[in-house]
């Protein structure tokens, strides 16, 4: 293939998806020019702050069928792109890097040092010997087409280019350009937020957490099960999280106020724990209450609230358990119902459902259909994840296939 000499590339943004694509193009044809235009005054802020600042790289699901049901939505749309790079693709990259990567036992996986730096150092290193160009303090304001592409910026600087890559994640100001150049928006949500909750039987819980419950929104096919941890606002954890990921519109609908039903014990089967319930009365009879927690998963301080919540007294013995007192705990235990109304952000990791229609873009490229030459890679599409590596995998994915894709074009 011959290579264009003076080609020049622009990436606006500089994340994830960005600088991927930005360093695949420039390393694949060392004479082409690649810019990315930042708005901030630093990049890869969002890879700097993840994971706590240890950076959830990816995930250790490396079967893309398996992959693709972490995206409520985008997962039909990825199956194809992560054939050709998914997470042991990534994993390699940055191994080829120096950069090595471990899995922990949920599977998310990090870099080995445990600091988000050390991503962010990767990319920057080889995005410079790549010849990438960086450029912060660009705010884009418009973008055009004639025989190129020409870019604007708001202090008023131009640049042309022949390929354009938009990765600016969640942003409305680009989405309403994208929409002057044709592109149907999906109106953009909150996704991956915690649930505001107050309630006497959490109050003052902050930090205690379960391994595995069931949330569902009650009058709604909306539930999830995972790990739930009680915060000074209310609930988070992975059950939360999913199920805002995946009730995203729903809960926008609802204005954030709604309710929910939670087994604290993750068992599907109730009828099971209020029979439970009863074979503890047998054979713990002598023993108090609030000394015997029959269930080792429901932390000690927990189990104290829900006794009170079913008005049975702390020092009660088993034995003189009432019936109807039974199976009022058994259903705290089960199907407590909790009021939410409102929400917060989950960290520092603001996450959206919404961005341009998926149906406007050639997966192949990751490129749009209205107009060839322009490429679209992460959060800027209707593209979102659960926690846990998969939005961080989607954008390496869809850099890695748009930098390629501006290359052999």
């Amino acid at each position: 293939m011959s290579i264009n000499k003076t080609k020049q590339l622009v990436v606006i943004g500089g994340g994830a998806a960005g600088f991927f694509a930005a360093i695949s193009c420039a390393e694949a044809d060392p004479g082409c020019r690649v810019i990315i235009l930042e708005k901030g005054k630093k990049v890869l802020q969002k890879v700097k702050v993840s994971g706590g600042g240890r950076c959830n790289v990816t995930h250790a699901c490396f079967d893309p069928r398996e992959l693709v049901k972490n995206y409520p939505r985008g997962g039909k749309a990825l199956l194809g792109p992560f054939n050709r790079f998914a997470p042991d693709g990534t994993v390699a990259w940055f191994y080829d890097r120096g950069v090595p990567l471990k899995t922990e036992s949920d599977g998310r996986m990090f870099p080995v040092s445990n600091d988000s730096q050390t991503i962010v150092a990767c990319l920057l290193r080889a995005a410079r010997q790549a010849g990438v160009k960086v450029l912060t303090g660009q705010n884009v304001a418009a973008i055009s087409k004639d025989k190129q592409w020409e870019i604007r910026t708001q202090s008023g600087a131009v640049f042309m280019a022949d390929k354009v890559l938009v990765a600016t994640g969640s942003s409305p100001r680009i989405w309403k350009i994208l929409e002057k150049l044709g592109h149907h928006i999906i109106r953009p949500v909150p996704s991956l937020f915690t649930f505001n909750i107050e309630d006497q039987r959490i109050k003052g819980l902050a930090g205690i957490a379960v391994p595995r419950a069931e949330v569902k929104v009650l009058g709604e096919k909306l539930a999830a099960e995972g790990p739930l941890l009680i915060t000074h606002w209310g609930m988070s954890g992975p059950a939360v999280l999913k199920l805002s990921a995946w009730g995203a519109r729903l809960l926008n609908a609802k204005d954030y106020a709604f309710e929910i039903s939670i087994n604290w014990l993750g068992n599907g089967n109730t009828s099971a724990v209020f029979d439970f319930l009863k074979k503890t009365k047998m054979e713990q009879a002598k023993k108090r209450v609030a000394n015997f927690n029959p269930f080792p998963t429901l932390p000690k301080r927990l189990w104290e609230r829900l006794l009170f919540a079913s008005a049975i007294d702390r020092n009660l013995r088993w034995a003189d358990l009432p019936k109807k007192k039974s199976n009022k705990l058994g259903q705290q235990l089960t199907g407590g119902i909790f009021k939410v109304n409102g929400k917060s952000t989950f960290k520092e990791e603001f996450v959206t459902a919404g961005g341009v229609d998926l149906d406007e873009i050639d997966f192949r490229k990751f490129e749009s259909k209205i107009l060839p030459g322009l490429h679209l890679a992460g959060e800027v599409l209707n593209i979102d994840a659960l926690t846990g590596g998969f939005n961080f995998q989607a954008a390496w994915t869809g850099g890695k296939i748009a930098g390629e894709a501006m290359f052999n074009d």
